[in-house]
């Protein structure tokens, strides 16, 4: 045994050429592990939009039933006679509305901290409430 080398483990049995692994087989390998967090990432993504959309219908469609968007729009549909007509220019207008508060909420979610954003969405929302409420004992 030289001085400069480390000691030969005795106990490790020899491998086989069979045994031993290539250079190509532990790049397919890497490539195979790479492949699959791909796939999982695509997966969990997909996810994440599915509940995003999800959510988003659902919320939106509650909260639009029975509004007086709804009922103006019922409203225009039975006096123009042309009902068509009447939910293409509804459609449009919440499309609209819809990506004002998209495109106004991601500009301030760059700019703001979400807490900061919950906090003045919660004290706008009780100001309004304290508005209305205001305004039925008042009149």
């Amino acid at each position: 045994m030289k001085i400069d080398s480390a000691p030969e483990d005795i106990t490790a049995s020899p491998q086989t050429p069979s045994q031993e692994i290539s250079d190509t087989d532990n790049s397919n390998h890497i490539e195979a592990v790479i492949d699959t967090t791909e796939s999982v990432k695509n997966s969990v993504s997909k996810q994440k939009t599915t509940v995003v959309f999800g959510t988003t219908f659902v919320t939106i469609f509650l909260a639009e039933i029975g509004d007086k968007t709804q009922l103006s729009t019922l409203l225009m549909s039975a006096e123009s006679h042309e009902p068509w007509m009447v939910f293409i220019g509804s459609a449009v207008a919440l499309i609209t509305t819809s990506l004002l508060g998209v495109l106004v909420g991601s500009w301030m979610a760059s700019k703001l901290a979400p807490k900061t954003i919950e906090i003045a969405a919660g004290m706008m929302l009780l100001i309004i409430s304290f508005m209305l409420i205001g305004d039925v004992f008042l009149s």
